[in-house]
């Protein structure tokens, strides 16, 4: 069961990564993606959460 989580939380955040150096807001604007460790956390915890409900 932790090792699921720990996994979620580590795709989600290469995700959020990814996201923020392909697509991210380049005018930082977005309060999210404006940074990249914003978009990495934000990431880690909807992928903590995804694995967790799953």
């Amino acid at each position: 069961m932790i090792l699921k989580l720990i996994a979620g939380a580590v795709i989600g955040g290469l995700l959020g990564y990814l996201y923020h150096k392909k697509v991210g807001c380049k005018s930082g604007t977005c309060p999210i993606t404006s940074s990249r460790n914003g978009s990495t956390i934000y990431g880690a915890i909807i992928g903590l959460l995804l694995s967790s409900s799953f």
